[in-house]
């Protein structure tokens, strides 16, 4: 689970932004139910998009529950802006309105051998009895009202696929919560088929309007004495009916300033929460016990030598390069070394980025070596922190040298002394990448 929160989840409006369309009220926070049904920014909804799109893995299916039908057409248009796959069909949305085009698309995805369209936004048709087993993405960007349907929801990632052993959600609007609710108690039986149209979910129905919170009637039935503003739209009597959505655009410089942070939770499929080393023993079982403690993992990790035999014996018990990569996805550390990756899961130390481990080892560095083996090293830390760990293999040296001298071995050779010098030089240096210190 990804929660996600930015600076824009709620509006009051300021005058240096501009109405394009219908009357904003002064002085009024609109919160996150408000948003797509009475009131719209299309900043903010680009914004959230841009987040997305930046932690989604472009090749994994996803669906994306909008507040409404018009919400989800602008979200598929901010996707297919916003993605870096080149074909066309990319995203699509698939609502009560789109018809046999809509049902044609969603085939294509369900479909597990065909990979377009791979991600498809939706308002309420897609929250049940939709059998795409291979869904690994569910995105929230509307209030879910009700325990039934984020149950109904949560469903359409739960579907077993062949290689699929979790999916992930991504919340713009605090839905986990549910998962705290005391009627929470795992994914509800299937809907039985629509009477009408046989099929399930039912595609003969179209998104209601907006009701009065109290009569529950669109337009509004209260008795003209009611006192209280309609929840929704604010105005008494109730104007949900027949007021014209608003349309603000942010003044320049506003939608640049939006912030956001990400936090990721991992949640048992009863609904409970667990750390994430439970959650990767879950996934893949323990780690091997090849280091009794994080310092002894450090000093394994520190020669290429004995990382390489750690490495093999990590692989032959199911720990390969390919489940390594996929726990550095999952707590968000591809801009990690494997190494803290590790550490994380076997001990919970806060990991640093490559870029960080490389910047504080030159500190040391530049006190250990000459200039030109600096020089030198200061190539290797570059192509370390672009690449990972397996820049630092003892096979690297060779290449690393000719890229850095332009094939000539006779100047590095000049430059760093000899070939026994220049491997204890490479092999000596990672020692102070991984020390405690640079930690």
């Amino acid at each position: 689970m990804k929660q996600i929160a930015t600076t824009l989840d709620d509006y009051v409006y300021t005058p240096d932004d501009t109405v394009l369309e219908g009357e904003i009220e002064p002085g009024k926070r609109y919160e996150e139910r408000d948003f797509n049904r009475i009131i719209e920014i299309r900043e903010r909804e680009r914004r959230r998009v841009e987040i997305l799109m930046a932690q989604l893995d472009p090749r994994e299916k996803t669906l994306v529950f909008c507040a409404n039908q018009a919400h989800a057409l602008a979200v598929r248009d901010l996707i297919n802006q916003a993605k870096t796959v080149a074909d066309p069909n990319y995203c699509h949305r698939v609502t009560a309105n789109d018809g046999a085009l809509g049902e044609q698309y969603l085939r294509d995805f369900q479909d597990n051998e065909k990979t377009i369209p791979t991600v498809l936004t939706t308002s309420q048709k897609l929250s049940t009895g939709v059998d795409a087993r291979n869904v690994r993405n569910i995105v929230l960007m509307r209030p879910i009202n009700s325990m039934v349907e984020f149950k109904q929801i949560i469903g359409r990632g739960t579907r077993l696929y062949d290689g699929k052993y979790y999916f992930t959600i991504y919340d713009f609007v605090k839905a986990h919560h549910h998962f705290s609710d005391p009627e929470w108690d795992g994914e509800p039986l299937p809907p039985p088929d629509c009477p009408r149209c046989h099929a399930s979910p039912c595609i003969c129905v179209e998104e209601p309007p907006v009701a009065c919170y109290r009569c529950g009637q669109s337009p509004c039935r209260c008795p003209p004495g009611s006192k209280d503003p309609c929840a929704v739209c604010g105005v008494q009597p109730c104007r949900c009916d027949r007021t014209t959505r608003i349309r603000v655009e942010l003044a320049d410089g506003k939608a640049r300033a939006i912030q956001h942070m990400t936090v990721t939770s991992f949640w048992h499929p009863d609904g409970t929460p667990m750390s994430a080393q439970q959650f990767m023993e879950a996934l893949f079982g323990r780690l091997p016990e090849f280091f009794k403690d994080e310092d002894e993992l450090r000093t394994l990790w520190s020669l290429p030598d004995t990382r390489t035999r750690l490495l093999a014996g990590l692989a032959e018990k199911g720990f390969g390069r390919e489940q390594l990569a996929e726990m550095q996805v999952i707590i968000e550390a591809q801009r990690c070394d494997l190494f803290d990756v590790l550490a994380y899961v076997a001990y919970a130390a806060a990991p640093l980025t490559r870029e960080e481990r490389a910047g504080r080892a030159k500190v040391i560095i530049s006190s250990r070596f000459t200039g030109k083996q600096q020089a030198f090293l200061d190539f290797v830390l570059l192509h370390y922190v672009r690449v990972g760990v397996e820049e630092l293999g003892k096979e690297k040296l060779t290449p690393l040298l000719r890229l850095k001298y332009r094939n000539s071995l006779a100047d590095a050779i000049a430059d760093l002394g000899s070939p026994a010098q220049i491997s204890d030089c490479f092999v000596d240096f990672q020692r102070w990448l991984y020390t405690a210190q640079a930690a």
